[in-house]
C-alpha cells in the first residue's frame, strides 16, 4: 500500500524526528499529540518499517528510519519548491526585483545576467546587494529582497528553500613572501594554528557562535572581501578566497595556493543556492533570474580563466 502514503504522514515524520518527541511535533505542526502518533503508526504500517523506537523516554529513529527520513525530507522539499515556483509564477510582475548576492559570486557573472534581465524586463528596477555569510540570508528572511544567491552560510534557518545555482571554486592562499608559502607538501593544521588565518565576518547575528572553515585560534576578521583580498597581498596573514577572485594572482605569482590537510588538491567546489522564503517566492522576473542563472552555470569551468572571465 505504498501508493496511499500521503505527503501529510511525511510532514509529520520529519517534524516528529526534527523535534525529538510526539508532543513536540504535534505542537508544531498545531494538532493533538494522538494524532500525530497515528499518522506515524500508519505509515510505519504502510511501509512496514518501524521508524521509531518507543522503548525509552522519547522515541528515537531507527536505523531503517534515519534511511528513510532523508527520503521523506527530500519529497516534502520537492513538493514545497514546486508550490513555491506555482506561486511565484502565478503572481503578478514584481514592481521592482530586489535580490543579495553572496560575495563569493563573481560580479562579473551577475552584471551578465543583468544585461539579459534588462532585455527581458525593461521597465522592472533591479536592485542588488552584496553581503557575506548571514547578510545574505537576513534580507531574505526579513522580506527587503526577493532572493538571495548564497554560498558561504552552510547552514539556513527554518521557512526558507534552497536551489541549487552553481559552484564556486574556493582555494586557500598566502602571499609568495608568507612563511607558509614556502613550505613544501601538505601543511598540518597544527603548522596553520601558528599562523594569523584572515577570515570574513558576519554582519548579521545568523552565524553567532559559530566558525566556518577557521583553523586558527589567531584570526584577523574583516567585513569585506576586497579588504581580505588586499590583506593577503600584503602578507598580513593566510585564508580562503574564491578562485576566481585570486587566479590572475596566483599565475602571476603574487599568491601561492596552500596545500592543506584535508583540503582536496586544487580547493573546493562551495555550492551556490538560491534562497527565498516558503511563504514569499519569488515572482516572474525573480523566477526567470534564477533560471537563468542555473541555465548559465551549465557553462562554468573548473578553472576559470585568469582574466576571470567565469561564468555563473
Amino acid at each position: 500500500m505504498l501508493d496511499g502514503v500521503s505527503l501529510d504522514q511525511l510532514r509529520t515524520f520529519v517534524a516528529a524526528a526534527d523535534e525529538g518527541s510526539f508532543s513536540a511535533a504535534a505542537r508544531r505542526l498545531k494538532r493533538t499529540q494522538s494524532s500525530v502518533s497515528e499518522a506515524i503508526a500508519n505509515l510505519e504500517a504502510q511501509l512496514a518499517v518501524t521508524l521509531f523506537d518507543r522503548s525509552g523516554r522519547y522515541p528515537k529513529l531507527t536505523t531503517e528510519g534515519g534511511v528513510l527520513l532523508a527520503d521523506a525530507r527530500s519529497v516534502v522539499l520537492g513538493v514545497d519548491c514546486m508550490k513555491a515556483r506555482a506561486k511565484g509564477i502565478s503572481g503578478g510582475l514584481e514592481a521592482e526585483l530586489a535580490a543579495v548576492i553572496d560575495v563569493f559570486v563573481p560580479i562579473t557573472a551577475i552584471a551578465e545576467a543583468a544585461h539579459a534581465f534588462r532585455r527581458q524586463f525593461p521597465t522592472t528596477p533591479l536592485r542588488l546587494s552584496v553581503e557575506a555569510l548571514g547578510g545574505t540570508v537576513q534580507p531574505v528572511m526579513d522580506g527587503r529582497v526577493s532572493f538571495g544567491l548564497v554560498g558561504s552560510l552552510p547552514t539556513l534557518p527554518a521557512g526558507l528553500l534552497a536551489e541549487r545555482v552553481t559552484n564556486v571554486g574556493f582555494v586557500m592562499v598566502a602571499a609568495a613572501s608568507h612563511p607558509l608559502a614556502v613550505l613544501s607538501g601538505t601543511i598540518p593544521r597544527d603548522e596553520l594554528a601558528r599562523h594569523v588565518q584572515l577570515v570574513l565576518t558576519d554582519r548579521s547575528d545568523l552565524s553567532v557562535g559559530r566558525e566556518f572553515g577557521v583553523m586558527s585560534s589567531l584570526t584577523w576578521r574583516l567585513a569585506d572581501l576586497f579588504a581580505k583580498h588586499a590583506f593577503l597581498l600584503s602578507g598580513l596573514g593566510w585564508g580562503g578566497m574564491p578562485l576566481h577572485a585570486v587566479a590572475k594572482d596566483i599565475a602571476e605569482g603574487r599568491l601561492v595556493e596552500l596545500s592543506i590537510q584535508d583540503i582536496p588538491p586544487g580547493g573546493l567546489q562551495l555550492p551556490i543556492s538560491a534562497v527565498y522564503r516558503i511563504d514569499a517566492p519569488p515572482g516572474p522576473a525573480g523566477r526567470w533570474m534564477i533560471e537563468h542563472l542555473k541555465q548559465c552555470s551549465n557553462e562554468v569551468p573548473v578553472r576559470p580563466p585568469v582574466d576571470g572571465g567565469m561564468k555563473v
